[in-house]
């Protein structure tokens, strides 16, 4: 009877307008967000949760990423470290064919004919890749990581990252710059003249530099950029500017005759340290790969056509849905109209707990992808829900050095609806166009609970 002398007082479960209604009437209430699992989830979502391994197995899995600490070892080609033998190209995100590839992947995919040689023009190229004579496999399944169309061929320099705590080796291209990049579907004889010279002086010399510095600890110059307003996705000026430092002295040691060009590029080249954060996010991923039972996300990849989810618990497999047009910030007059659906394989950023995770580091990011300075913070407070950690190094300043939100679980993703926050670059839809925006993109539902039913088949 307590409860009938008193003022009411109403919590409201995910019914704004009510809450709204009794508050125009000066009743106290207390919000509580809720929502419905995913749609046709909760008989899966039942059986993993009720799996006897599925807490250990998340804890060893979480645990092992954390724990990982990457450095920048080497810079070596493809042909000496990849498995690129017979004509074979990697690419990102999940397995694509040439049919079905999208159109800035076609013109990576020409690009790279060209660069290699195994074509003189582009009718050329195509001709070859249309009738299979280069085979085309995913970055992921060769430890390796590649931006945006994320074409690797043979004669390309590699970032190689290897993780001091658990031993594993990950691989990324290095970054060309912004624009009429490779990448980004462009194939015109600039994209090929800078390739030409990465390949004939960038590469050599940064692997003769790093030879000279010695292992450079990734995980340091990331925790550090974080406090500097970065948040190593679409925003890696700071984290560019200490591998810069890192670099400088030894460049002008091993190439003086090439320092000043050398140095000159990557200062000029914000985005530079991306590619080597990529593979420090991929052997961060891998180490919590292949641990039964466990629904952590280790890879998110998207190849233009497909976005594609690997869990630890389910081995190599893919589960893809349509990738979705980012919604963002174009360039001069390009618009929506001339936008590629999401590409690449940098969202091993935000599965290792970083870019769009950890938006709230980098207020300055909303000026490339579009929204406003809150919505950066509440888009990293929202990811907490959805991930089982908080990562030990990496840190949010103005979160009260709170730990980037790391660990995508897809039992939490389907319990609250909340999918994972991506900020990407935008990929012109024609081949050869280049970049023509970046911004913010939601993965399609159906790659996490196709997962969760693969889980939830998996449980004995």
């Amino acid at each position: 009877m307590t409860l009938l002398s008193g003022p009411p007082h109403v919590i409201t479960v995910g019914a704004g307008l009510l809450q709204e209604a009794l508050e125009a009437q000066a009743v106290a209430t207390t919000p509580v967000e809720w929502r419905p699992p995913l749609p046709g989830t909760a008989d899966a979502l039942a059986r993993v949760l009720a799996d006897p391994r599925r807490m250990a197995a998340n804890e060893r899995a979480v645990a092992r990423l954390t724990s990982a600490r990457p450095h920048l070892v080497a810079v070596r080609r493809a042909s000496e470290v990849l498995d690129l033998g017979g004509r074979t190209f990697l690419h990102a995100g999940p397995p694509v064919d040439w049919e079905r590839a999208s159109g800035p992947m076609r013109g990576a995919l020409i690009g790279a004919t060209l660069l290699e040689g195994y074509a003189h023009d582009e009718d050329g190229a195509r001709s070859l890749l249309e009738s299979g004579g280069v085979r085309l496999e995913p970055c992921h399944g060769h430890r390796t990581v590649g931006p945006m169309a994320g074409v690797v061929s043979p004669s390309m320099w590699m970032f190689e990252v290897r993780d001091a705590e658990h031993g594993g080796l990950a691989y990324c291209s290095l970054n060309e710059g912004l624009g009429k990049v490779l990448r980004y579907g462009a194939y015109g004889p600039e994209v090929l003249d800078r390739l030409r010279w990465m390949d004939r002086v960038l590469g050599p010399v940064l692997s003769a530099a790093i030879e000279l510095t010695g292992p450079i600890d990734l995980r340091a110059l990331i925790a550090q950029a974080l406090q500097m307003g970065d948040e190593l996705h679409n925003r890696n000026r700071a984290a560019t500017s200490l591998l810069l430092r890192e670099l400088a002295p030894a460049v002008v040691d091993a190439a003086r005759e090439h320092a000043a060009e050398v140095l000159r590029f990557v200062n000029g080249n914000d985005h530079f340290f991306l590619n080597a954060g990529m593979a420090a996010g991929k052997v961060s991923t891998d180490a919590a790969r292949d641990v039964p039972g466990s629904s952590l996300v280790v890879a998110m990849a998207r190849n233009g056509t497909d976005f594609g989810v690997q869990v630890s618990g389910l081995g190599d497999r893919w589960f893809t849905g349509p990738a979705g047009v980012p919604d963002g910030l174009y360039l001069g007059a390009y618009g929506p109209a001339d936008a590629n659906p999401d590409i690449g394989d940098s969202t091993i950023t935000e599965t290792s707990g970083l870019g769009g995770f950890a938006m709230a580091a980098a207020p300055a990011i909303v000026r490339f992808v579009g929204g406003e300075v809150s919505d950066a913070i509440a888009a990293t407070r929202s990811m907490y829900e959805i991930t089982l950690a908080e990562h030990p190094v990496y840190q949010i300043p103005g979160l009260g050095f709170r730990g980037t939100p790391v660990g995508i679980d897809v039992t939490l993703v389907a319990r609250t609806g909340l999918l994972p926050v991506v900020n990407t670059g935008i990929a012109g839809r024609v081949a050869g166009t280049g970049q023509v925006g970046a911004g913010l993109v939601n993965p399609p539902a159906e790659a996490f609970t196709r997962a969760l039913a693969a889980l939830a088949d998996s449980v004995q």
